[in-house]
């Protein structure tokens, strides 16, 4: 893998001495460095940890407090092999989309974190786990629209997979978009590993722009377009998520809706059920069991995913920075 050439560009030191310093930063063997060098560069500070609030299933959801006084989340969430984590990460203070389900759109948008905020976070969720515990994945899915803060996430989830920094492996680092058309086409032509999710919730238009007002901007078929050009370039199944409402989008309508817009487009669908009191109730059995056989149709592979969290506001949809 190349090194991350905006570290070296943006302390002025050679892409050794900028090797030397991401290793030293992100707490692998410590090499001799100059002096000179780490004044030109200096270890990014951790965030201060204001609380870690846990939950019963075993996530663990850590608020920080920024340099400015902001305040943003992050969750550990433990994974099947025991002893590993992925961690849940916020791109923005707030966030922009104002998605109708979601408690964190309800914030508004603050300010973007930058890449070093990002992986400040990341290495602050590491220095507390025990020993023999280690994370082996990262998903974009905090607090924020990551696309609308693309390049600093782009260059904190190169930090995060590059093996003189995080160690993630690039297919474990996922990358959730509600469907800013524009950065999906980018993030096609850039040729990236991550994975890709796209929160698509309704394939019928009208329902899909109450719910989602980005909507209002790109069609449904400009976004099907965009996630036909990741599909080219990675050559993959694409994650398409869906927050499941009860009453609201588990209809023929929507089987019908994604037949036309993704054809034969390979997709993954993460079924979600709704978190949190923002006017929308969770699908009864009945209801989802309806819409998974209806889903049958399309042949495709679906995961229900159950949100880590509930009890601790630190489930899908329910980050607000509070306690």
């Amino acid at each position: 893998m190349r090194f991350p050439a905006e570290l070296s560009r943006d302390h002025c030191c050679s892409e050794r001495q900028a090797r030397q310093l991401l290793v030293w930063h992100w707490g692998g063997p410590r090499p001799p460095v100059r002096k000179a060098l780490l004044e030109a560069a200096p270890p990014p500070p951790r965030p201060e940890v204001l609380r870690q609030v846990p939950d019963a299933d075993g996530g663990l959801r850590l608020l920080f407090r920024l340099h400015d006084g902001a305040v943003v989340e992050a969750v550990r969430i433990p994974l099947r092999k025991p002893g590993c984590f992925t961690v849940c990460l916020s791109s923005q203070v707030g966030c922009a989309m104002g998605c109708g389900f979601c408690a964190t759109g309800r914030l508004g948008l603050s300010r973007n974190l930058d890449a070093g905020e990002i992986c400040g976070t990341f290495l602050a969720v590491r220095d507390g786990l025990e020993e023999g515990q280690r994370i082996t994945g990262a998903v974009f899915m905090g607090q924020g629209e990551p696309f609308h803060n693309y390049d600093q996430v782009l260059r904190a989830a190169r930090l995060l997979s590059h093996p003189n920094g995080g160690r993630i492996a690039a297919k474990s680092i996922s990358i959730s978009t509600v469907g800013l058309v524009p950065q999906i086409h980018r993030f096609a032509s850039e040729g990236h590993k991550f994975r890709l999710v796209v929160s698509m919730t309704s394939a019928v238009a009208e329902r899909r722009k109450e719910l989602l007002p980005v909507a209002g901007r790109w069609s449904l078929e400009e976004l099907a377009e965009a996630i036909q050009a990741v599909h080219r370039s990675q050559r993959r199944r694409i994650t398409v998520a869906w927050v499941l409402l009860g009453g609201v989008n588990h209809d023929q309508g929507e089987i019908e809706g994604l037949k036309r817009l993704l054809g034969d487009v390979p997709i993954r669908l993460n079924l979600i059920d709704v978190n949190g009191d923002q006017g929308f109730r969770r699908a009864t059995d009945a209801e989802r069991n309806d819409f998974l056989d209806r889903l049958g149709e399309l042949k495709v592979p679906v995961v229900r995913r159950y949100s880590v969290g509930s009890e601790s506001n630190s489930a899908c949809g329910m980050l607000t920075a509070c306690s």
